[in-house]
């Protein structure tokens, strides 16, 4: 039996409230000040910028600090990427640099504070993993990966780190104090991993990717069940999980923001089946020379439907259709025969769709006022307000 679906629509569009303008650079990481209307953000020109919100309801910069560049090109090979740890004022108003962390031999690409450890976890493009002690900035341990590191998350309960890498894979690291060791891998992406997501109540692990694809693991139920979530035209860029309402919000490069219901049955999608002629007609494909030369007909492009997994030509799968429990909240191509079995409630979409008319490149959610910062390629930071109880305050660009 179907589940049922009662999708949330919005009331309305997500209202603008106010900008943050005057970047030289496009800005690669922005985050929500704790309990302060004020932003930090992070530019390619390697300036770190506080923005705090004024009387007048706009936000401007309170404090900057420009990190060095290389010094030479010459000494690159032996020269260590690090990054920094800075201390602010209490009036925001001063920027301390507190410690340095040599960590990498490439550029670092991920660093996330567990403050329940005190630990600092870090990624680079020299394929590396590495912790440190943030009370001494003392190297505990590293990990060699597949490829470099584009997403990272971790437990705190369990210590476990999440580690998705541009070969479209995503792997799971015990870590102790000193040392760690390799728990699973798992593959499901055709390209590199931009963004990883946990969710420690449910135990469900999201990845997004270049694939345009979101995958959806069900770590917690041991099954080893992994769920679909297509509903980007581009690469994924940033994913949060909205645990009181049990939402996932994504952000892609195609400037959409897709806010998806995850308090739903969702059902896995099947495997492709392999086969010589099409599993509904019986016509060959043009690769089966017997078949054809015992026919006497010619043969046909393999194409397969997206509900039940065969193998099937274009005139046995001439109809496409929304199939939301499977995560197609897109038309997708089925076989006939699908298409009639499939109901008005199973075609009931479980995601809304945004447009932020830009092309994001990160995305922060804030869950206790409900806040999404979004940063992206047009240098701008936007600030909206939405009236539905998804999402209380939404930034994004335009």
């Amino acid at each position: 039996m179907a589940a049922e679906i009662q999708p949330r629509p919005q009331t309305r569009k997500p209202v603008l409230l106010s900008k943050i303008e005057g970047f030289q650079d496009v800005v690669n990481t922005a985050v929500i000040i704790p309990k302060e209307d004020g932003v930090i953000s992070v530019s390619q020109d390697r300036t770190i910028r506080v923005w705090l919100k004024r009387d007048s309801g706009q936000y401007w910069p309170s404090v900057f600090h420009t990190m060095p560049g290389e010094s030479s090109v010459q000494h690159r090979s032996s020269r260590r990427f690090s990054y920094q740890e800075f201390v602010l004022s209490e009036d925001y108003n001063q920027m301390t640099p507190a410690r340095t962390y040599q960590a990498h031999q490439g550029g670092v690409t991920v660093v996330l504070f567990v403050l329940e450890m005190e630990w600092v976890l870090s990624t680079g493009q020299d394929k590396s993993f590495t912790w440190h002690c943030s009370e001494n900035g003392q190297q505990l341990g590293t990990y060699q990966t597949a490829a470099w590191v584009s997403g990272l998350q971790f437990d705190v309960e369990t210590r476990h780190a999440f580690v998705g890498d541009h070969s479209g894979q995503v792997t799971i690291l015990k870590l102790e104090q000193d040392n760690c060791s390799l728990v699973t891998t798992f593959k499901g992406h055709t390209s590199n991993v931009t963004a990883l997501c946990w969710d420690p109540v449910q135990r469900v692990l999201f990845s997004g990717s270049s694939d345009h694809s979101i995958i959806m693991w069900d770590i917690g139920g041991r099954k080893g069940t992994a769920f679909e979530l297509q509903g980007h035209n581009d690469k994924v860029q940033g994913l949060c999980y909205a645990p009181h309402t049990r939402q996932l919000i994504s952000c892609g490069s195609d400037g959409g923001i897709v806010i998806w219901n995850m308090d739903v049955t969702r059902q896995e999608t099947p495997e492709w089946l392999d086969s010589d002629s099409c599993q509904k007609c019986e016509q060959p494909f043009f690769w089966n020379f017997k078949q054809m030369w015992d026919s006497k007909k010619i043969g046909l492009r393999q194409h397969h439907c997206r509900k039940c997994g065969q193998a099937v030509c274009g005139k046995c799968s001439s109809k496409r259709s929304t199939i939301p429990l499977m995560g197609f909240e897109f038309e997708v191509r089925v076989c006939d025969s699908c298409h009639g079995s499939i109901t008005d409630e199973e075609r009931a979409p479980t995601a809304t769709f945004h447009d932020s008319k830009h092309s994001i490149i990160h995305m922060q959610y804030e869950p206790t006022r409900g806040w999404l910062l979004t940063s992206g390629t047009d240098k701008i930071i936007k600030a909206s307000t939405c009236s539905h109880s998804i999402v209380s305050v939404l930034f994004d660009r335009d």
